[in-house]
């Protein structure tokens, strides 16, 4: 099911595992008690997230190699540069306490995950908090979504690494609402709208309506999955258009969306 209420620009969103049981205690291990031998695992299950977001996206990561693309494959045009994983920020606070920034942490080890199945991928860290805000944790949807609007933005000079690379993988440890993940794609879309209109002004980023999916769905099952398609870079006006999408490690149970036959 899609977060309910469903955050205006929420990317489709893939996660390789529901957030319970041994994901769970796994993901709070690694977050707050600095349990670093569980990044590299962690990290292979973000890889395995991003894969499921790029086929969705018409992007096959198996074809993003060292910079180019197969012969009709729907991924970056030749030249344009790997995957682009871009981590949520943690708040400057909780990263003092814990010592470490787990969703970037773990970013790294899944762009290592990718590279090492020959995907090219790498971390792009350009997303910051503008300002202070409350902790999340005690919130409901709606006051995550009142107290994160605008909170994010891309680093000075981060926006053409964006404009230059290949397609947009927000990534983050975790999802439950998905405020955060919201609000990171409209920090990239606002970062680089001015670079990426068509002449037509027409916006070059197309968001699907967002739908979390499980990494393995459809896969060696008599599954379909329907409706939200994350649209991959498509030409028009001369243009090449990328596609926004998200992965997580884990999601709330109930957000998982599988349409069967």
């Amino acid at each position: 099911m899609r977060p309910e209420p469903e955050p205006p620009g929420l990317p489709a969103v893939h996660a390789a595992a529901p957030y319970a049981d041994e994901v769970r205690a796994a993901l709070l291990a690694h977050k707050e008690r600095g349990v670093l031998a569980l990044t590299a695992p962690l990290g292979v299950a973000l890889a395995q997230a991003v894969r499921a977001a790029l086929r969705e996206a018409g992007t096959d990561a198996g074809d993003v190699r060292t910079g180019a693309v197969g012969a009709g494959a729907a991924g970056p045009a030749p030249g344009r540069g790997p995957v682009l994983l871009v981590p949520v920020p943690s708040a400057r606070r909780a990263v003092r306490t814990r010592g470490h920034d787990p969703a970037r942490r773990i970013a790294l080890a899944a762009a290592g995950e990718l590279r090492r199945t020959g995907s090219s991928a790498r971390v792009l860290a350009v997303l910051r908090q503008r300002y202070a805000v409350a902790d999340q944790s005690g919130l409901d949807a709606r006051r995550r979504l009142d107290n994160l609007a605008g909170a994010l933005g891309v680093a000075p000079g981060g926006a053409g690494p964006l404009r230059e690379g290949g397609t947009v993988v927000l990534v983050d440890d975790l999802m439950t609402t998905g405020a955060s993940l919201a609000e990171a794609a409209r920090a990239v879309r606002a970062a680089t709208a001015a670079a990426v209109e068509s002449p037509a002004g027409s916006d070059a980023y197309r968001t699907a309506r967002s739908a979390v999916y499980p990494a393995a769905a459809g896969e060696g099952r008599e599954e379909r999955k329907t409706g939200p398609r994350m649209a991959g870079p498509y030409g028009g006006g001369g243009v090449i258009r990328e596609a926004i999408c998200a992965a997580v490690v884990a999601a709330s149970p109930d957000s998982f969306e599988i349409n069967r036959n």
